[in-house]
């Protein structure tokens, strides 16, 4: 199993493909954490700079690297389809399950320094911007909280990456159905009052339970998990998609 991981590990980092994502990551959660910074206190915008309400909100913004976590899961599995690597690798290793195994743990693992860098560069951002306007944030107690779980959503969106890649194998499908469904299906299903409840048992319900309960003074706010709940709720997503992906691979032919 480490041979495996190690190389999936290799396959990963001998291309620039992780270099853009972490790049991309770092700008989303750096630009989100600036934008929200400069609303913060405006008329119907953030809350004020200072308040335990915009450092909530203002350090949650890390998470939004989740879909580069995602796309990272995402092309690590269905590379091996897209490039016709999948019959060599399966060859060498006929079981099948391991190479979805090594796959899980070693994106799992890669997602670990992406999760550190976006909350690096949320909390860079927020400290010294928020500072400037004279309220710099802790970084302890509840803060911290929404920190370390919006890193733990970033690892557990690669393992969902993996197995909705090994469940769909196509790796544009996968990637365009993915950041369909993050950036217009769960907004719709937040969005009104008719379908909010279904919101909170969602993956995005789960990670906005993990960071923050803010959700804007024009927002229809649905009842969310509590955290830990929402943690739990996530990881099982990640755990379904990584069971079902490795069952469908050990099954399907490889074409």
């Amino acid at each position: 199993m480490t041979a495996l991981v190690r190389a999936e590990w290799t396959k990963l980092f001998t291309t620039r493909v992780w270099i853009g994502l972490l790049a991309g990551a770092c700008v989303m959660a750096g630009g989100f954490a600036a934008l929200l910074t400069g609303l913060a206190g405006q008329e119907g915008g953030p809350p004020p700079v200072g308040s335990p309400d915009y450092e909530a909100l203002a350090l949650a913004v890390a998470a939004n690297a989740v879909v580069f976590a995602l796309i990272l899961g995402i092309i690590g599995m269905t590379q091996e389809f897209r490039h016709r690597t999948a019959t060599p690798t399966f060859l060498t290793t006929p079981r099948r399950g391991r190479v979805v195994v090594a796959k899980l743990v070693a994106y799992a693992l890669a997602a670990v320094p992406f999760a550190l860098a976006a909350v690096a560069v949320t909390v860079a951002v927020v400290v010294v911007y928020a500072g400037a306007r004279g309220a710099a944030p802790s970084l302890t107690g509840e803060n911290a909280e929404v920190l370390l779980s919006a890193g733990l959503a970033i690892v557990v969106y690669a393992v969902i990456g993996v197995g909705l890649g090994a469940l769909l194998r196509n790796q544009v499908g996968a990637i365009v159905g993915a950041l369909v469904y993050l950036y217009v299906v769960e907004p719709l299903l937040s969005a009104f009052s008719a379908t909010a409840a279904v919101y909170k048992w969602l993956p995005g319900g789960a990670l906005e339970a993990m960071t923050t309960t803010f959700r804007g003074p024009q927002a229809i706010a649905p009842d969310l998990l509590e955290r830990w709940q929402g943690g739990l709720l996530l990881l099982g997503y990640g755990l379904v998609a990584a069971l079902v992906g490795t069952l469908l691979s050990v099954r399907r032919d490889v074409v």
